[in-house]
């Protein structure tokens, strides 16, 4: 492909760099915050070479191009004369969005977890290995490796992206915020402190300025640093206001951590704590209520959700309850969502007689089994309509299963046939739950999509 001249086409389509507020970029797609969306040329978008489809949701246009995207968003970016860093998040426009509060917060919440989702998914895939590489050797050997250098080096290679979670959430919620990114970070890392921890876990009163501290474990939490981070955009800005510029550069990021350490440990912190408890007991409410409806829920909708590209605000969800409890069920269900969706397109592939449609759907079938599912849904499942109401149906089936035998991973992982390891530990119950949510979700919708059938294209329709 020519990702300069899909860049260019799309540029153009989308109403040229001056309607442009902002973009980033996802695993799969381009989202563009616009000033005016009439500008917007959806039919020429739709037919870009590269361009899987066009989708209009939480006030962005969502240009879904799969696993190339970074390719072409690196191109774009040349066109626009803006440079980003690494974490594809940076904000292109210094405008605010337009949309109601909810879209707002929820596209908030994607932008500050997005970045890290790369290293989640790495540092799950290597927790997934050691615990079944452990599982092996202590049960055919009789050997526990977990005391073994290396098994604590890869150990803590998987950890670290947890335990310094503060410091990483501190630098995506500070690019969001537009505040100083390394203040942020030095925000966080004071919450990871040793000497921090260490005084958080003794018995005693721990006191700041003589007023007692809610004490807490702020290692691997989520909320908050975010709350301190947006809090802390305002003091920022207030402090650049009031103080003279020749003093600006030494008193701003010195009167910022005076602020912000002491308010975040008394105030914001326990709040943040306080959220991220009830976010965790609210979902484990709805677990407890029904594993089998929610299993049957998520495994049916999450794809629904991934159309519209509504799935990234519910990951901190996951994010969340690892933090909390060390373990997530969310992703196990999307996991039969993701494998139904391969499993459709396997059916149209089966099914079709159309060379080219078979193609696009043995190819989609492919990446969805490693967790990419849009190529599925849009080139195969939706675009036929049944296969993707049968991959709705057998991903709430075997989403109902994993909910039933308990399935849990012990990391956030995307949800593929590489990521099978992460749910190992959940015994033999919960693994056997998941294992067989998969194949029915699979095997069920495949069959499903070739007994239903569909109306098949025909080539000269291409």
């Amino acid at each position: 492909m020519d990702f300069k001249k899909i860049a260019r086409e799309i540029l153009a389509n989308v109403g040229n760099e001056e309607n442009i507020k902002d973009v980033i970029h996802c695993h799969t797609r381009l989202r563009f915050s616009l000033i005016d969306s009439d500008k917007v040329n959806k039919d020429n978008l739709s037919k870009i070479e590269g361009v899987i489809t066009v989708v209009e949701s939480m006030d962005q246009l969502q240009v879904v191009i799969g696993s190339n995207v970074d390719k072409v968003y690196k191109e774009l970016e040349k066109m626009l004369g803006k440079t980003t860093d690494v974490s594809n998040n940076e904000v292109l426009k210094n405008e605010k969005t337009k949309g109601n509060s909810f879209n707002k917060a929820l596209t908030t919440m994607a932008q500050i977890f997005t970045p890290t989702i790369y290293a989640l998914a790495g540092s799950g895939m290597i927790k997934g290995i050691l615990a079944v590489v452990s599982m092996y050797y202590l049960n055919v050997h009789n050997i526990d490796i977990k005391q073994n250098d290396t098994y604590v080096i890869l150990s803590a290679a998987s950890d670290a992206v947890f335990y310094f979670f503060p410091i990483i959430l501190g630098y995506t919620s500070a690019k969001v915020f537009k505040t100083h990114e390394i203040i942020s970070m030095v925000l966080g890392a004071t919450l990871c402190y040793p000497g921090i921890v260490a005084l958080m876990a003794e018995d005693r009163v721990v006191t700041l300025f003589n007023i007692n501290i809610t004490k807490a474990s702020y290692t691997s939490s989520v909320i908050p640093i975010i709350i301190a981070i947006w809090v802390l955009s305002y003091v920022e800005r207030f402090l650049k206001k009031v103080i003279p510029d020749v003093i600006e550069m030494i008193m701003v990021p010195t009167l910022s951590i005076l602020i912000m350490v002491p308010a975040t440990l008394l105030v914001f912190g326990p709040i943040g704590i306080y959220i991220g408890n009830g976010v965790n007991w609210l979902y484990q409410l709805l677990i407890n209520f029904s594993p089998i409806l929610c299993g049957a829920f998520i495994g049916g909708m999450w794809c629904v959700l991934v159309i519209f590209g509504a799935h990234r605000p519910i990951l901190p969800i996951a994010i969340n309850d690892i933090a909390q409890n060390g373990r997530q069920n969310l992703l196990a269900f999307a996991g039969a969502a993701n494998f139904s969706q391969a499993g459709a397109a396997m059916g149209v592939f089966l099914k079709s007689k159309n060379k080219s449609l078979k193609t696009v759907a043995l190819s989609g079938s492919i990446t969805a089994l490693f967790g990419i599912t849009e190529p599925a849904i849009y080139g195969a499942n939706l675009r036929l309509k049944k296969p993707m109401i049968c991959a709705v149906i057998c991903g709430a089936i075997g989403g109902g299963i994993m909910g039933y035998g308990g399935a849990f991973g012990i990391a956030f992982a995307n949800q593929g046939i590489l990521t099978i390891p992460v749910y190992a530990q959940a015994g033999v119950k919960g693994f056997l739950s998941y294992l067989i949510g998969c194949l029915v979700a699979f095997f069920g919708s495949a069959i499903l999509t070739y007994i239903v059938g569909f109306n098949d294209i025909e080539e000269k329709d291409n």
